[in-house]
């Protein structure tokens, strides 16, 4: 064993061991439990025509362009109930294979990050977390538990979407996207409806994405200037809201934060940025108005 890994003359002797039953088990348990790209390698590994499919797909690059105007029909349908039955311009079929078609999105999106041109590639990508967290409590779709049918890993599709915006935009632009963003999408109990199944396993907090973002005390005290803007930006409009669904929204988000503020309260307590910390965490939109 070298660096903690089997040889393979020694993986093929535990392999040895085991029977055809067990190896199949053994694969399945990998392929299901595994990533989506996970997954496409196994299945490439085992069917030949699918490595030949995936290397013919990975040679024709994503329309970024097109697939942002298909996410954003594709989201305006949902809204509208099409996927339920209710409008023609979705098939019958196309209702039946809508996480499919999310799916593909999704994919489609993370291969036009790995890009140099990926503006439209995260409009893309925004619209379908956007899209996956108002399906936690909307019947856009005939499923139990959408996000978990459609095998969307919202902490991962933002993952890839920042770190295209802080490779190819640079820190600035980084925090000036993201912060709101994470405002908005950030949820301590994750995506599913249930908080059960493979998605659940894959998922981690928005504030670990962005902490792994944040190399120095500097970044992260910029990017908390910019959170505070977002913060602003909140409370403004939050002050059209009735009391009680103000009340609702302030104890979810404050839920949904607290890993967050606990982490700037860590790395800013005693810097620079002290100033901007106690703003934080004294911000109206997160306290109820008297």
């Amino acid at each position: 064993m070298v660096n903690g890994r089997l040889s393979r003359d020694d993986f093929y002797a535990v392999l040895g061991q085991l029977d055809e039953a067990d190896l199949k088990k053994a694969l399945w348990t990998l392929y299901w439990r595994g990533s989506a790209d996970f997954r496409d390698r196994i299945m490439a590994a085992i069917d030949p025509a699918v490595a030949a499919a995936q290397a013919s797909k990975k040679a024709t690059p994503v329309d970024a362009v097109r697939l942002e105007s298909e996410v954003k029909e594709f989201a305006a349908l949902a809204r509208e109930g099409a996927y339920l039955g209710r409008d023609r311009r979705v098939s019958p079929k196309e209702r039946t294979r809508w996480r499919f078609i999310f799916r593909s999105h999704a994919t489609a999106a993370t291969q036009a990050l790995s890009g140099h041109d990926i503006i439209p590639a995260a409009s893309a990508m925004a619209t379908l977390i956007d899209l996956a967290g108002e399906m936690r409590s909307r019947d856009y779709f005939r499923s139990e538990d959408p996000i978990e049918a459609a095998r969307f890993v919202v902490s991962e599709a933002a993952a890839v979407m920042w770190s295209a915006i802080r490779r190819e935009q640079g820190h600035d632009a980084f925090c000036e996207h993201v912060a709101p963003q994470f405002l908005r999408w950030e949820s301590c109990w994750g995506w599913t409806r249930r908080g059960e199944g493979w998605v659940v396993e894959q998922e981690t907090s928005l504030t670990q994405v962005i902490a792994g973002m944040l190399p120095i005390p500097d970044a992260w005290g910029q990017f908390a200037e910019v959170y505070l803007r977002a913060l602003d930006a909140e409370a403004g409009r939050s002050r059209s809201s009735s009391r009680r669904t103000e009340g609702m929204s302030l104890r979810a988000r404050r839920e949904n934060l607290a890993e967050w503020h606990a982490m700037l309260q860590e790395k800013l307590a005693d810097g620079e940025y002290h100033d901007t910390l106690d703003q934080i965490m004294n911000h109206p939109a997160l306290k109820s108005r008297k």
